[in-house]
């Protein structure tokens, strides 16, 4: 259990720092073709641009996934079920007790979000809540205060203000391919060929990368729920009915996908193929071996 959290820590440290060469690349290229020497000041700014703007979404975020998702607030005596599991999972844990919302919606799914445990909020859906019982409620819940305790809300920040900054320094090579001015490779067709190309593939890669990085989040919190249970069966059976049960969600939204337990977007080959979530069978399958180790 403790090595398969470590293991997925590693990865997610690896693939940020992969985030960090390829935006180095792409600004390093920037300067070479169309930049002067010694002169780093375009990719500076729109490396730190990014890094504001996620440092916006990292205060706003919480809200926003609220609103998308349209959650409504409870307290323990709207539905005592589900707000008593989270209380006790909390005391548990050590952590303080985060705000419940409950979303109205056929589809079983629960998602968690907050910059930190003290900002805490879970949500579950009407349809999860209707096909669980409680101790596969407790381990989906365990899961989602997993990522609120593992503070997985920075890491996708930080990775979103990473992609933005991939996104911009991409089409700053796209303009500059074109109407760079004056400068000792403007004339080149092969920098001209070679900025397009690295500014077409550039884009594509950074999300696949933030794609890894999400369900490697996905891999540690499910870990981690299932040591704050002591029950990595539970949330198996409960990832099987989630697969089982499963449908889109009436909202659906791809800018908050990564933050539910399992994948709230239509299936498809491309979706499966960009999904913010690794397979439920692989899941269930880690879930399974890592219970032997208790």
């Amino acid at each position: 259990m403790y090595s398969a959290i470590a293991k997925n820590k590693r990865n997610t440290v690896f693939i940020l720092l992969a985030f960090v060469v390829l935006i180095g690349a792409l600004g390093l290229l920037a300067q070479w073709a169309y930049g002067r020497p010694g002169d780093y000041s375009i990719a500076i700014l729109i490396v730190l641009g990014a890094a504001a703007f996620a440092v916006f979404q990292y205060f706003a975020a919480g809200s926003e996934a609220i609103a998308m998702a349209g959650a409504v607030p409870i307290q323990k005596s709207d539905n005592p079920r589900l707000y008593r599991i989270v209380e006790n999972l909390s005391i548990t844990t050590g952590s303080p007790m985060p705000k419940v919302y409950i979303v109205n919606d056929p589809a079983p799914n629960a998602f968690a979000t907050g910059r930190d445990p003290k900002h805490a909020v879970v949500a579950a859906t009407t349809g999860l809540l209707d096909i669980m019982d409680d101790a596969e409620l407790e381990g989906v819940m365990a899961h989602e205060l997993g990522h609120v305790r593992n503070y997985d809300i920075r890491v996708s920040l930080v990775v979103y203000g990473l992609v933005v900054a991939v996104g911009i320094l991409s089409d700053v090579l796209v303009r500059m391919a074109f109407f760079g001015g004056n400068n000792r490779n403007n004339n080149n067709p092969v920098v001209l060929v070679f900025g397009l190309i690295a500014a077409i593939i550039a884009p594509i890669v950074a999300s696949l990368v933030q794609l890894a990085i999400s369900r490697q989040r996905e891999y540690l919190a499910d870990a981690t729920g299932a040591l704050t249970t002591r029950h990595p069966e539970a949330l198996a059976s409960a990832l099987q009915k989630l697969g089982e049960y499963g449908r889109p969600m009436r909202r659906q939204n791809s800018s908050m996908a990564h933050l539910w337990i399992a994948d709230p977007m239509k299936p498809g080959f491309v979706a499966r193929l960009f999904s913010t979530h690794p397979p439920l069978e692989e899941r269930i399958k880690r879930l399974t071996r890592i219970g032997g180790e208790f």
